[in-house]
């Protein structure tokens, strides 16, 4: 059977992780990362992506293992020239991560658009995978905070997510259309699964769903859509989430993530400290250890995915889940039944064709301060 093509949503370090797992795992080409753009914006004169950086550098091998964002083996000397000089350091700008935002400000002004820069980048940085941004609008992500309305970088990196969150707007995105290539990735005849990635709801994937159309291109998918929660334990690996939960009155936990997607997810994958909220989740949920400390931690978070989105569109496998508990049905590894099965997913539109399997051929294994 040949192997289905993936459509991921994300933003920041945990969305570019599991993107990364998810492009190790399938054959490189059958991958499309849509990346959220609303925490763009121009500093110094450059026109500055971090979400696409972060997902590039990663993809690519180049990015900074310690701190997930920007280049490895960086160098500063721009940095501290413009501190001498009485410039702004607030948010850092590495040597070789300025030749990125050179390049893509000069294409910008040249007047080529956002998402065809991107793929050329992405082509000529050796990422097999479709790298496509939101939209090629201008959407920005604004925090109304106790303070006022914060544009997205002076609260998340100036100020450090320091003021209090009473909401958050996406100006401009009722004028925003889908990027070229977006609803192509959505309606590929070849898709097998969309993967939401363990980004910030709120900052990183409700940009996305603000873009006109792509919120209904979810709910319309012939194919699972499947959810990682961003929490373990109730807390964020990296960033605000938690944070902005608690600040917005909402429940700060996985499950409340789960319900955040509720229209748009068939499935979600639990972090197995979290396996006592799996109960209150209203889909199939899959049990892992979400925690991606290593490669092979982002190719098994990737492959428990994949499987979950099988099990939704095939019928469970017996493949153990990495709760240790095996589910009773064939090993998604080597059933390639074409046979179609009695629809898992009720209520969704999908093709009584059979599916794409995102399990085919694929390989078996396991923010910016």
């Amino acid at each position: 059977m040949t192997a289905a093509r993936v459509a991921a949503l994300c933003g920041g370090v945990g969305g570019a992780k599991l993107a990364d797992g998810l492009l190790h795992t399938l054959p490189g080409d059958t991958l499309g990362v849509i990346v959220n753009t609303g925490d763009d914006f121009e500093h110094l004169g450059l026109h500055v992506s971090p979400d696409i950086d972060t997902v590039v550098y990663t993809l690519a091998g180049l990015a900074n293992p310690d701190t997930g964002w920007g280049r490895r083996d960086e160098s500063w000397s721009f940095m501290a020239a413009l501190g001498a000089l009485g410039g702004p350091t607030w948010f850092r700008l590495g040597d070789g991560d300025l030749a990125m935002h050179v390049e893509r400000t000069r294409r910008l002004a040249a007047g080529e658009p956002l998402s065809a820069i991107v793929c050329d980048l992405a082509r000529r940085l050796g990422i097999a995978a479709r790298i496509v941004p939101m939209t090629d609008a201008r959407l920005r992500t604004r925090v109304l905070s106790d303070e006022g309305a914060i544009d997205f970088q002076d609260y998340f990196v100036r100020r450090q997510c320091g003021p209090r969150v009473r909401g958050i707007a996406f100006d401009g995105a009722p004028a925003c259309r889908p990027a070229p290539g977006v609803n192509e990735l959505l309606r590929d005849p070849a898709l097998g699964a969309i993967v939401i990635c363990p980004s910030n709801p709120y900052l990183s994937i409700d940009p996305i769903l603000a873009v006109p159309g792509l919120r209904e291109s979810l709910r319309a998918a012939r194919v699972p859509v499947v959810a990682v929660s961003p929490l373990i334990a109730g807390a964020a690996v990296k960033g605000p989430t938690a944070k902005i939960m608690a600040e917005l009155g909402r429940p700060i936990g996985a499950d409340e993530v789960a319900r955040h997607y509720d229209d748009l997810i068939d499935g979600f994958v639990l972090d197995v400290r979290d396996a006592a909220l799996a109960a209150t989740i209203g889909v199939p949920v899959r049990l892992t250890d979400t925690l991606m400390k290593t490669p092979d931690d982002r190719r098994r978070v990737a492959l428990e995915c994949l499987r979950l989105a099988h099990d939704l569109a095939h019928g469970p496998s017996k493949e153990p889940s990495n709760d240790g508990a095996p589910d009773p049905s064939p090993d998604p590894l080597h059933d390639r039944s074409p046979d179609p099965l009695p629809d898992p997913l009720p209520g969704r539109s999908h093709a009584p064709a059979p599916r794409p399997d995102p399990m085919a051929a694929a390989a078996p294994g396991g923010e910016r301060p």
